[in-house]
C-alpha cells in the first residue's frame, strides 16, 4: 500500500499540469519526495533489465529506434518518449504506466538519461546495458568542458551489468574497455564521414583528443546512405561472420543512420541469440520519426516538417541533411538555449533565405543570418505570431513548410498545430 498515495497524488498533479498546458516533471519530483525508492522498486520488475542511452545528441532518436526494435521482437517496452531524462522526468513517465500498487507491465526499460545524472540513476536502476552515442560540444554553461561529459558517460558505462555499446568513431568514447563487461561498437565508414559536409561533429574533431594508433572494429557500421535509408554492415566480435541490413530511416541525415547502427547493435547484445535481423528491418520500415525529430504535421493544406536542435552540432548536422534549400523556413530559438554564441560556428549555406525568425533569441539569430548574407522575411519574437505568419504564406510547391526549432519552441508549435503532447500524436 506504500505506493497508492504517492502515485495517486503524482497522477493528480500530472493531470493538473497537462490541463494547464505543461508536460511538467513536477509529478515525478513529488513522487520521489514521497517515495524515494519509487524508481528502484518499479524498474526492478523488468525481466530483461534496463538499457541506458547516453550522448550529447541523438538520445531521444536512438531511444525511440531501440524501443521499436525491441517491440518488434515481441517485448513490452517502457521508455521516456518525450525526452524527459532527469530522475523526476523518468518518474513522471512511469506514472502513466504503473498501477496504483506499483506494478508495471513491461519486459524491458529503454531510457535516455541525462549524462550529469547517469551515475546517480545507475545506482537506482542498475542498467544491464549502457549505450554511449557521442561527445559533442553542448551546454558549456552547464558542463564547462566536453571532457567532463565524456567522463560522466564512461563512469556510467563502468556500472553496466553486462554490456557496453560505444561509438568507434568518437575518440573520447571509442577506446573504452573493460575486463568484466562485453564492449562492442558502432560507427560509420571513413568514406561516408569524409563525404559529409561537416563530418559528424564529434568534439574530438575540434582538437579534443589525439588519434588512436590502432583502428577499432565496429560490429555495426553504416556503409551506405540514401535519401530514404542506409545500409548497415553487422559483424561479430569473435567467431567471424557478417551480414548487411538495408533499413529505412525515419529522418534524413548521416547522423540518423549512425543512431540506427547504435540502436541495432544495442538490440543485438541485449537480445543475444533472439535478435532477428528481419524483425529489425521491419521495425525501421514501420517506424515514425521521434518526437519533433523529422515529424511531419498538418498545417492547413500543407505539412510542417520539424527539425529540432539544441546546440551547434545538432543544428549543423540537420542543415547538412537538407537535400535542397527549403522553400519556406521558420527558424526559432528561445531562452531554453541560454547562450547561442555558437551560432557563429554554424554554416548556414544550405539555406538561401529564412521566411520567419522567432523566439526570444530572434534578433541574435537575425544578426547571424545577416552576417551570412541570408535574406530574412520577418523577425517576430513571439512564436505564436510567427506560426500564424507561416500559415499565411502561399502554399509551397513542395507542400512542406520547414520548422527549424529548439525543444521549447517545438513544443509550442506542436500545440498550436493541434498536437498538444506525445500521447496525441497523429
Amino acid at each position: 500500500m506504500k505506493y497508492v498515495l504517492p502515485i495517486l497524488l503524482g497522477r493528480l498533479v500530472r493531470i493538473i499540469a497537462r490541463a494547464r498546458g505543461g508536460g511538467s516533471a513536477y509529478p515525478g519530483y513529488l513522487v520521489l519526495k514521497l517515495l524515494p525508492s519509487f524508481l528502484t522498486d518499479v524498474t526492478k520488475q523488468f525481466d530483461r533489465g534496463v538499457l541506458f542511452v547516453l550522448g550529447s545528441n541523438g538520445k531521444s532518436t536512438t531511444t525511440h529506434m531501440l524501443s521499436d526494435v525491441m517491440r518488434a521482437h515481441g517485448l513490452r517496452v517502457f521508455t521516456n518518449p518525450t525526452g524527459a531524462n532527469l530522475p523526476q522526468g523518468i518518474a513522471s513517465a512511469l506514472l502513466s504506466e504503473v498501477s496504483i500498487f506499483g506494478k508495471l507491465k513491461a519486459d524491458v526499460g529503454v531510457l535516455e538519461v541525462d549524462e550529469a545524472f547517469a551515475v546517480e540513476l545507475s545506482g537506482h536502476l542498475h542498467p544491464s546495458t549502457v549505450l554511449m552515442l557521442n561527445v559533442q560540444v553542448d551546454q558549456l554553461y552547464r558542463f564547462y568542458e566536453t571532457s567532463r561529459v565524456a567522463d560522466m558517460m564512461t563512469d556510467t558505462a563502468a556500472t553496466a551489468g553486462t554490456h557496453v555499446v560505444t561509438n568507434r568513431d568518437d575518440e573520447y568514447l571509442g577506446p573504452f574497455t573493460s575486463s568484466t563487461l562485453d564492449v562492442t561498437r558502432f560507427g560509420a565508414s571513413t568514406e561516408l564521414v569524409a563525404e559529409a559536409p561537416h563530418g559528424l561533429q564529434n568534439a574530438s574533431a575540434f582538437g579534443g583528443q589525439t588519434e588512436g594508433s590502432a583502428p577499432l572494429q565496429a560490429e555495426a557500421e553504416v556503409r551506405a546512405l540514401s535519401a530514404q535509408g542506409a545500409t548497415i554492415a553487422l559483424s561479430r566480435a569473435t567467431g567471424g561472420g557478417s551480414s548487411s541490413l538495408d533499413i529505412r530511416l525515419p529522418a534524413k541525415g548521416l547522423h540518423y543512420a549512425v543512431d540506427a547502427a547504435a540502436a541495432i547493435q544495442t538490440a543485438r547484445v541485449a537480445l543475444g541469440s533472439e535478435f532477428d535481423e528481419s524483425k529489425a528491418v521491419a521495425a525501421f520500415a514501420a517506424m515514425k520519426p521521434a518526437y519533433g525529430r523529422g515529424e511531419r504535421l498538418k498545417i492547413g493544406t500543407d505539412e510542417a516538417e520539424f527539425v529540432m536542435f539544441k546546440n551547434a552540432a545538432s543544428l549543423q548536422l540537420n542543415l547538412d541533411a537538407l537535400a535542397d534549400a527549403p522553400e519556406q523556413v521558420l527558424l526559432a530559438i528561445d531562452e531554453g538555449t541560454p547562450d547561442i554564441s555558437w551560432i557563429y560556428d554554424v554554416d548556414f549555406s544550405s539555406l538561401d533565405h529564412v521566411d520567419v525568425v522567432s523566439g526570444e533569441k530572434a534578433w541574435q539569430i537575425a544578426l547571424r543570418l545577416e552576417h551570412a548574407g541570408i535574406p530574412i522575411g520577418t523577425v517576430e519574437p513571439r512564436i505564436e505570431k510567427a506560426i500564424e505568419l507561416m500559415k499565411a504564406l502561399p502554399a509551397p510547391a513542395s507542400k512542406t513548410k520547414n520548422f527549424i526549432v529548439n525543444y521549447e519552441q517545438m513544443m509550442i508549435a506542436r500545440k498550436m498545430l493541434g498536437y498538444p503532447d506525445l500521447e496525441k500524436r497523429a
